[in-house]
């Protein structure tokens, strides 16, 4: 027994071949490699994690940390984009107007004018048409407006009077004591430094953002060209070709449409102020101006310039309101079924929905201006994703 034991632990010779080859003990360096990744390949793997209950302290931490992260930058981007909603109003409206005025800058071009001499003759036409409208409008305006100032006394004496139908609206409503009462809720402060402060500071605002708008706008015009060729920068060479094609379509869409959308609202203005002047609805000139800045609103724009106008009809009488009411509505089924489809023709392609909810949400944003760029932003969305995404999920 002691000397089998002995045997059976004796550490094997090096030269002994037959002890090495029956794997006693030691192994061949063959043996051993293959040994060692069979025992790899027998250890225990660390099952994944497949919930969140499993995850380490570590994993947890990381995961709380890039989760925080986002939402700190998620909250920073929000706050910087509603400091910045001014600014990016104004080069909203600066890009909108921009891309509008591009293409007769490109039309001039194309007949061999210089690009900065292009510019100015468009630009200096712009102005020239401002002028004419303000020459036109503005002292019929102004003297709509003293007479509004001046018939307010009356406007309160029919208030006071209950046989008249303001007075009768106010026995009805109370809307004298109404608006006192909020006046003496209000007073406070109305009147003080602050005040005139608060609007002089407006003012300003509004003078510096036309100016800026102005100036952008130029900008964008004169050198069109040049953003356009350093935005292709940004993509392969060998798109390039395809991304500059696709974007003179998308600008030359958006011109279109922007364009067509001036001469809609224009014709809006026109027949607001004939259907007042007709009437002898008050302040015709001012209606039509109204109707007109409210028709580049897409969608909703004509409505709210109706609304507006029927409301001053009130003043007139019950009948000519409702006549207004109806004739309002009569058009806006007209520029929906008449006119916009013949002057968009050939620019906007898009489903009404999609018109609606670009409009809301570009509302929502940026406010009027972000309406007024709604559409365009959805052209070209359309033209990207018909041009470009579809195809590829195609191809997949």
């Amino acid at each position: 027994m002691a000397g089998d034991q002995a045997t059976s632990t004796r550490a094997p010779q090096p030269g002994n071949g037959k002890f090495a080859a029956s794997g006693g003990g030691a192994h061949a360096p063959g043996t051993q490699s293959t040994q060692s990744a069979a025992q790899k390949m027998q250890s225990p793997v660390d099952p994944p994690i497949t919930s969140l209950s499993a995850m380490p302290a570590g994993g947890w931490f990381t995961f709380a940390f890039w989760l925080a992260a986002g939402a700190i930058t998620a909250y920073a981007l929000v706050r910087v984009v509603s400091g910045l909603g001014s600014l990016l109003s104004i080069l909203l409206l600066a890009v909108f107007f921009a891309t509008a005025l591009d293409p007769m800058v490109t039309a001039l071009v194309n007949r061999g004018l210089r690009r900065s001499l292009a510019v100015t003759v468009v630009a200096l036409g712009v102005l020239a048409l401002i002028a004419g409208f303000v020459a036109v409008v503005f002292p019929p305006v102004d003297k709509e407006v003293n007479s509004l100032i001046e018939a307010i006394p009356g406007y309160l004496d029919d208030l006071r009077n209950k046989s008249t139908y303001l007075g009768k609206l106010e026995e009805n409503y109370q809307f004298v004591e109404k608006a006192k009462s909020w006046i003496d809720a209000n007073r406070a402060g109305t009147l003080d430094l602050n005040g005139i402060l608060g609007a002089g500071k407006a003012v300003f605002s509004i003078l510096t953002g036309t100016l800026t708008a102005i100036a952008l706008t130029l900008y964008f015009v004169a050198n069109m060209p040049g953003i356009k060729r350093f935005s292709y920068h940004l993509v392969p060479i060998r798109r390039r070709p395809r991304v500059a094609e696709l974007t003179d379509r998308i600008l030359a869409q958006v011109g279109r449409y922007v364009i067509g959308q001036m001469v809609i609202a224009s014709i809006g203005g026109f027949f607001t102020w004939a259907w007042a002047l007709a009437w002898d609805i008050p302040y015709p000139a001012a209606l039509g101006v109204v109707v007109a800045m409210f028709g580049l609103v897409p969608v909703v724009g004509s409505s709210i310039g109706g609304a507006i106008v029927t409301l001053v009809a009130l003043t007139v009488s019950v009948k000519v309101a409702i006549a207004t009411l109806v004739y309002y509505i009569a058009a806006r089924l007209a520029e929906d079924y008449l006119v916009a489809p013949r002057v968009n023709r050939r620019t906007v392609d898009v489903h009404p929905m999609v018109t609606i909810l670009a409009v809301l949400a570009g509302a929502a944003l940026f406010g009027v201006v972000g309406a007024l760029v709604a559409i365009p932003a959805a052209v070209a969305i359309k033209m990207v994703a018909t041009e470009v995404l579809l195809p590829r999920i195609d191809e997949m």
